[in-house]
């Protein structure tokens, strides 16, 4: 997995965004292993659904999490909780079964 850093993505307030395996991150922004492992994970989820399936489920997913929890809906797609709730454990991709996040539907 590249790390770029550049100056424009990801928005302000975000530290990194994976985008078809290439993380970018903004030019003073910190990257622990926690957040290499939160960039894993979604690349792992990535691949499962051959990036673009990821991409469509993602967009498809916030859409429709954005009517229920609004400006929280980020927080609540299942590709962010399945990451966020394993990304301070650096063995999970180890021990990561396919399609996990499914259950975080």
């Amino acid at each position: 997995m590249k790390i770029i850093y550049n100056n424009i993505i990801p928005v302000k307030g975000f530290t990194a965004i994976n985008l078809f395996g290439l993380v970018f991150v903004r030019r003073k922004g910190i990257v622990t292993p926690e957040v290499i492992n939160h960039e894993q994970i979604h690349l792992a989820q990535m691949k499962e659904l051959l990036f673009i399936g990821f991409y469509v489920f993602y967009i498809i997913e916030w859409l429709v999490k954005l009517l229920k929890y609004g400006k929280k809906s980020y927080f609540n797609i299942s590709f962010e909780r399945e990451a966020y709730l394993n990304d301070t454990n650096l063995q999970y991709l180890s021990n990561r079964k396919r399609y996990s996040f499914l259950k975080f539907l």
